[in-house]
This record gives structure tokens, sequence and C-alpha cells, in this order.
């Protein structure tokens, strides 16, 4: 009820439905409401409801508002006065921020550092408040690095809050799952981004230096690494390869044959690697490794001859000097483990390395001489046994896993649904064979042809598929040249020899005569000429056949009249 005005309504009874005649406004309330331009939903209670009674009762103050020539707020005002609203996710899209920084990592178990610097950096994605930290890749470290946390909100403290880009600062330490990492630089937009935030940047750092990176800067002297006194550490040779293209001749052989092979020398550790050129049908097993990595000893101690080096490792004992790369020189012979190896040429890097090295040295490349290729004994094709087709039995005889003969796909793409048909009659001498129909189809896509034969009543003879689909040879072909049936040979009247038995062409189709005229390439003029006079003949008979049935219905009817 309203204030104003008491009404009276009929009691809403459980199971009686009753229609308020005194209802008067029947509009919808409205659920939304606009707060700073944006549309929210209003919350009001079913008390707060204004009664539909009371409202076409305004009062004074109503009216006046109504009557008077202000011009009222609309919501399309409203929202025109408000900029667009644009959602973070699209405003901060790909929108990173980067630093850069470390984290100090305790060596306990080595002598020669306490502890290690191992620089990381930062990635804050300020679409989502989540962060990643990756670690740069160091070549030849041993220290599993790349991605060390996963893209997620990093936990700030135990009471459930997360950092912030505003927690994120130069010269600063965040602690992340135990570690404590320190921010040291930043890139230019990070820069950019918080300055025009008003946050105050500190001063920049340098990463430190880590304890073991002052040993590197003074490497200690190696004596198993010093070539012709010149020293070089792991981090400077290291996969720099002396490549030499070489001849292994082996005088021990049966046939004192010589064989290519490739020799490596590794710079890092002066050992030498030595593998055979795999070649086609070489005779040997499909291994390559002829001598392993080792370092070659050159000179044995005097009164260390005896040493049975051919069982246990020569140690650097009882050797005197080993192979340098001073005594690889191309065009020159060098015997290596009893081997003797006929240096012919070297790549790029080996020969711009003994320029700088050896400038003295010369380099002779040699030519190796290319083997004969073996004539190939030609390949005796099997005479046909009369299986299959021509084409199948010949792919057995070109490879040891034959495979479909190849087709003429455009050629079965044009004419796939192109056939030619012929009616036929046997060419026999046996009463039998008296008035035996056949139809036969020759299949443009792939030079098939099939025959049928047309069931006749009380003939004793089965009718139905006479010959299924397969190109017929003509005779007097051979395996070796085999000459097939076209549509230049089937014309009327012309015997068709088919494995033994002979048709005689007696008709064709309308659209076979079409088809040659159309394509009169190969087909010679008797072919066409049969064709017209036969097609030509049939339909002045059946003309004829018509006419005289029609003659006959009139005669008929006259009778009837009469």
């Amino acid at each position: 009820m309203s204030e104003g005005k008491k009404t009276t309504r009929l009691p809403l009874l459980p199971g009686y439905t009753f229609h308020d005649v005194t209802k008067s406004a029947f509009h919808r309330p409205q659920t939304l409401e606009y707060k700073g331009g944006y549309p929210l939903p209003r919350h009001f209670s079913m008390d707060m409801r204004p009664d539909p009674c009371s409202l076409d009762e305004l009062g004074t103050e109503e009216d006046s508002d109504l009557l008077s020539d202000t011009k009222p707020i609309t919501t399309s005002t409203v929202r025109d006065s408000y900029p667009p609203f644009i959602p973070a996710y699209v405003t901060l899209d790909k929108k990173v921020l980067r630093f850069y920084a470390y984290f100090r990592e305790d060596v306990p178990s080595c002598p020669d550092e306490e502890y290690r610097i191992r620089p990381v950096t930062i990635y804050y994605y300020l679409e989502d408040d989540t962060m990643c930290i990756y670690e740069p890749l160091v070549e030849n470290s041993g220290i599993p690095q790349g991605k060390r946390l996963k893209r997620q909100r990093m936990p700030k403290n135990q009471q459930g809050e997360y950092y912030r880009w505003k927690d994120l600062n130069l010269a600063i330490d965040l602690e992340m799952y135990g570690v404590k990492y320190h921010i040291i630089q930043c890139d230019g937009f990070t820069k950019q981004f918080l300055e025009r935030e008003g946050i105050i940047l500190n001063a920049p750092e340098v990463m430190p230096l880590a304890p073991h990176r002052k040993h590197l800067q003074k490497p200690k002297p190696c004596p198993t690494s010093s070539i012709d006194g010149e020293k070089y550490t792991f981090f400077t040779l290291d996969r720099k390869v002396l490549r030499f293209y070489a001849l292994w001749e082996d005088a021990d052989s049966l046939v004192g044959k010589t064989s290519p092979v490739t020799i490596r020398y590794f710079l890092v550790d002066n050992t030498v690697e030595v593998r055979l050129v795999d070649e086609p049908n070489s005779g040997r097993e499909a291994y390559t490794g002829l001598m392993g990595r080792i370092r070659l000893p050159k000179t044995i101690k005097t009164g260390s001859e005896s040493f049975p080096s051919c069982v246990l490792e020569v140690s650097p004992q009882e050797v005197e000097e080993y192979y340098c790369p001073k005594d690889f020189q191309v065009g020159q012979r060098v015997k290596l483990l009893g081997r003797t190896f006929l240096l012919c040429d070297c790549d790029g890097f080996t020969k711009d390395y003994y320029k700088i090295t050896y400038p003295d040295m010369e380099l002779q490349p040699i030519q190796i001489p290319k083997k004969t290729k073996v004539t190939e004994r030609p390949k005796v094709v099997a005479p046909y046994n009369g299986f299959g087709s021509l084409e199948d039995s010949l792919q057995n005889c070109l490879s040891l896993y034959p495979g479909p003969p190849r087709k003429n796909v455009m050629k079965i793409l044009g004419n796939s649904q192109k056939v030619l048909r012929y009616s036929a009659i046997l060419d026999s001498q046996k009463p039998a064979d008296i008035g035996r129909r056949f139809i036969l189809s020759y299949f443009l896509s792939n030079d098939a042809v099939s025959i049928f034969e047309k069931p006749t009543n009380n003939s004793g003879v089965i009718g139905g598929r006479f010959l299924e689909k397969i190109r017929i040879p003509k005779p007097g072909s051979t395996a070796d040249n085999p000459k097939y049936y076209s549509p230049a040979d089937l014309a009327i009247g012309a015997k068709v020899d088919v494995f033994g038995h002979r048709f005689l062409l007696t008709d064709a189709d309308q659209y076979v005569l079409s088809y040659l005229e159309a394509n009169p390439n190969d087909i010679p003029e008797e072919t066409l000429e049969s064709l017209r006079q036969k097609l030509s003949l049939g339909t002045a008979n059946d003309q004829g056949a018509i006419q005289e049935n029609a003659c006959s219905s009139a005669g008929v009817e006259a009778q009837k009249t009469l």
C-alpha cells in the first residue's frame, strides 16, 4: 500500500490468482544505473520498490519539474561525457618490465671459490602482474641454466600479498622462494614507465665479478696444451679443429689399395682422430672409425721402446714428443701408429690457421685420383611368361621390390568417363557361336577393352562378362615392342583378335562418331567413313520404320471409321 492512498486488494490465496484491476503502470523496473559513466547493477530490496498504484499520482514538485523548460540529463549525454572504457589486458598487452639482477650461490665444497655470482633477468608482465626469472645460458658452464621460475604471481610475504610493479626498483633485494635476487639495472622502457608513474629510481649498479672469474683472468700455464711455446686455454681453442683429407696407403692388404680418410686434429688438447670416408658398395662394414681420438706419441724415450704399447696405453713418462700441427703438412706423408697417410688437402679453416701460425710452411694440395666407374652390365629383361600384363611383369625385372607401373594421370583425369561402345559378333565356324551378340567397350582413360555378352533365351550359353578390362595386344606384337588396339583400329567391319577369339564389329554408338570427328588425330579416314555409312544407314532405317508404323496406324483408323 502507498502512504497517500489506501487501496483494497484481493488476497492471494493458495491456488487462486486474481487480476489486479487497480494496476495502472505496467513498466519494467530499471536494473542498471550509471555511476561514474559506467552501467552498474542497481541494488534495492523488495521493501524499497514503489507501489505501482501510486505511480500515476505525482506531486506538485514532480509536475513542476516535468513542466519546466530545463533539458533533462539523458543516458546518452551521461555516457558521452566520459571516455570509453578500455580494460587493462588490452592497454597493457605485451608491455613487460625487464630488470637485470643476480643472486649469490654458496660453493661450500670447492677450495678455489667460496661463492658464485649467477646473473638473471627478471620479467614483470603488467597485464596480469606475473613475473618470471630467466638465467642466460653460458657455454661450457656445467650448470643447468635457462628458466628458473616460470611465469606466475610471486608471493611477497606470508600474509598472501604478491609483488607489484610498485615494489620494484634498482639496488634492492627481492626474496622469492628462499633465494635473494639483487636488482642492479633495467632497460629503457622500464625506466620510462616507472618515472612516468612517479617512482624515483635508485642509482644503477655494476655486476660484481665472481671469484672464479678473477681466477680465469690470469690462467695458470698448462703444460699439456703448449704448442710451440704458445699456451692456449680451453675457452680460446674449444671446437677449433684442423681437418685434413688424406689417403690411407694400405700396402699390407692383398690388393694394396688406398682408402680415403679424414684426419682431425683438435687444438684444444692436441688429440688426433682418423675416420674412413664411407663409400657406397665398398665391401666394408658400416664402420668409419679407423682410429679413436687420442694423443699420438711421435718419439718414445730411449729405453722405453719395448713398452707393450699395443696392450697398454703409453704414459707421458715414456713419451719424449707428441705430434703437433707442424708435423701435418699438406702434400707430405705422415705415419700414425704404423699406418702411412698421404695428406692431399685441407679445409679453409686449416689453411688460414697455417698462414697465421706457420707462414713459412708451403701447402701443396694433391688432386685425389677419382676411381673409374665400373661399366654397368645392361639389364636383361626376362621373357614374358603370360601371367598378368606386360607392365607388371617388367617391374619384377627392374627392381627387387617391384612397385606398380606408372600411370598417365592427366589422361586418366581427362577421359575418366569417356567410353566407346561397339556391337560385335564372333567370327567362328562353330554352329554354337552363331547368334551370339557382344558389346565391346573401349575405355579412353587407360586404353583397356572389356567385352560383355548379351544373354539370349534358349541359346544354351550363359551371358554376362566375357572379358574384363585389359589392354589387348595386336597380332604379331612382341613383349619387347608391344602394340595395342586403339580407336583407329576399331572400324565397322574390322576384325579384333582377342586372345584367340576373333570378333567382327557390326555397329557403334553415335558418341563414337562424334568423338572421333572431334579428335581426328591419328584416326584414318577409312574408319571415319565406315562409321558414317553405318550410322547414317541406321538412322534412315529407323526413320523408314517410323513412317511405316505411322502409315499402318492411319489405315487402321480409316477402317474403324468405315
